[in-house]
């Protein structure tokens, strides 16, 4: 697939500039992510994009885009950067992206952001917090944010630093890039990789009849609720775009090979039911739960 020319002449900007993690991230990637090679990192081809995180890493990105494609995607790893086995899976996803199953129904256009949080994840020790030490999890303009994401820091969490929301909704660089891919990507779907409850979750708008996926893989649903200035609350809630929450068993352990792949083709299943033209729907039984 070509790479635009815009993600090309950033690629030699940043090149010229000499930014060693700019212009070489499979070495960090490789080094520091579980079950990932150096080879299998460059044959991802990400892109630059003009965004750097709060300590100036570039944050990358990979499109996947047939000209016909008629479903957006984005999937998304490692915005707590102690998950890194989250960023493994999303690039090893992109490689199954290059090979569309040849029955799929949709034509999908994906947008892959594996390290959302390469500040936290390639702190050393890894850490959820993005360098300004600020879930940014917790950092998106849910409604009443200001009110809620206070109280709730400071009453269940007893003021847990590890889920500090931050002075107000997207102070972040790292959560306003992601609002803003958001907005002129247009998602159709959102693909969040987590870990590690080991379970599945969803987000998505009150639309009756609509289904969430009940597994993949060995991962069933298990809606853990929502939270105040979580991508889920703001994505799946507020804006109506639906959000699957993966959560992989194991934060520093990637599943097997074949169990990702099998991930991989139930997510493509589900989606070609329910997410774009001509999807189906039939009445939800999931109910919710909640988790600490």
């Amino acid at each position: 697939m070509p790479i635009p020319y815009r993600a090309l002449a950033l690629a030699a900007l940043f090149c010229m500039a000499g930014g060693a993690q700019s212009a070489a991230p499979c070495d960090e990637f490789a080094a520091r992510l579980p079950n990932v090679k150096k080879a299998l990192c460059e044959s991802t081809a990400l892109q630059p994009t003009a965004a750097r995180s709060v300590n100036g890493r570039t944050l990358w990105m990979r499109d996947i885009k047939p000209d016909n494609a008629t479903v957006r995607v984005m999937v998304l790893g490692a915005i707590h950067g102690d998950e890194p086995s989250s960023a493994s899976m999303a690039l090893q996803w992109i490689k199954l992206a290059e090979q569309a199953p040849a029955d799929m129904p949709q034509v999908v256009h994906w947008r892959f952001i594996p390290a959302l949080n390469p500040d936290g994840l390639f702190n050393q020790p890894p850490r959820r917090v993005n360098a300004n030490g600020v879930d940014l999890n917790r950092n998106f303009p849910t409604p009443n944010w200001e009110r809620d994401a206070k109280i709730y820091w400071e009453k269940r969490t007893r003021k847990d630093p590890r889920r500090y929301p931050g002075a107000r909704p997207l102070s972040e660089p790292e959560s306003r890039f992601l609002i803003e891919e958001m907005q002129s990507f247009n998602p159709q779907l959102i693909v969040s990789i987590h870990a590690p409850y080991g379970v599945l979750d969803f987000d998505g708008p009150a639309k009756e009849g609509f289904v969430p996926p009940s597994r993949l893989g060995r991962l069933y649903l298990d809606q853990v609720g929502i939270f105040p200035g979580s991508l889920g609350n703001y994505g799946g809630v507020h804006k109506g775009v639906p959000v699957v929450t993966i959560e992989l068993p194991n934060s520093t352990r990637t599943p097997l090979d074949a169990e990702m792949r099998q991930m991989w083709l139930d997510l493509l299943r589900w989606m070609s039911e329910r997410v774009g033209p001509g999807n189906r729907a039939e009445p939800a039984k999931a109910g919710p739960t909640q988790k600490p």
